[in-house]
């Protein structure tokens, strides 16, 4: 499987956004990272469904939709018709977390969950993991970019993969939060197979190839 690096276009220059994505897309195997924020579930406020619309319209490569929101039905029906390659949830908003992702996947290709550094893995149950196609590990607290990367990823990186192993589930290990060329090869050979670079990757202007070849 490719190491797929996903940029966060959180991170990206707004003014110049259109730009940076057509430089993107001449990279191969990157998924286009949309962190879509309510100012609820996290202390920030970002962007919404008028500009998914404009990135849409310039992205060559998959779009991918991690939603920190409070009201997580509300999105699922909303962004429906927006060509999402993979939309994740955090576990935190779902009451019937079970029900929801089933529900879900009959309106999106795939269908992932993430949880919180504070949250317990034991969250996730047998039926859960056997059932979604992306567990987003986040390696800082969301809401924010440019944090530190919490220590306390390896060893939960260490549980899903051990997991992933025993029962041969099928979804894939993404990790977002502080990720760089300094620690990203050992958080592939930790399990993860995706990993969502933001301050790293959009910091180097005019060299994101270079940098994406790093982190590979």
């Amino acid at each position: 499987m490719s190491k797929i690096i996903a940029p966060s276009i959180l991170a990206g220059n707004f003014l110049k956004l259109g730009e940076e994505i057509a430089t993107l897309n001449t990279i191969p195997d990157l998924w286009y990272h949309l962190d879509l924020m309510d100012g609820h579930f996290v202390p920030n406020l970002t962007f919404g469904q008028p500009l998914l619309e404009q990135i849409k319209t310039v992205a060559k490569h998959p779009l991918d939709a991690h939603l920190m929101v409070s009201n997580p039905d509300f999105y699922v029906k909303a962004l429906r018709d927006f060509n999402l390659h993979n939309i994740t949830f955090h576990i935190e908003t779902l009451p019937q977390p079970e029900n929801f992702v089933l529900s879900a996947k009959k309106d999106y290709k795939s269908v992932g969950l993430s949880l919180r550094p504070s949250t317990s893995e034991t969250v996730f149950t047998h039926n859960l993991l056997s059932n979604i196609d992306l567990l987003l590990i986040m390696s800082v607290e969301p809401g924010f970019a440019g944090q530190k990367f919490i220590e306390s990823t390896w060893d939960r990186m260490a549980y899903f993969k051990t997991l992933k192993k025993k029962h041969n589930y099928k979804y894939q290990i993404q990790v977002d939060g502080g990720v760089s060329d300094k620690n990203s090869h050992q958080l592939f050979e930790a399990g993860a197979e995706n990993l969502v670079t933001g301050s790293y990757l959009f910091r180097q202007t005019g060299k994101y190839l270079e940098a994406i070849q790093k982190l590979r």
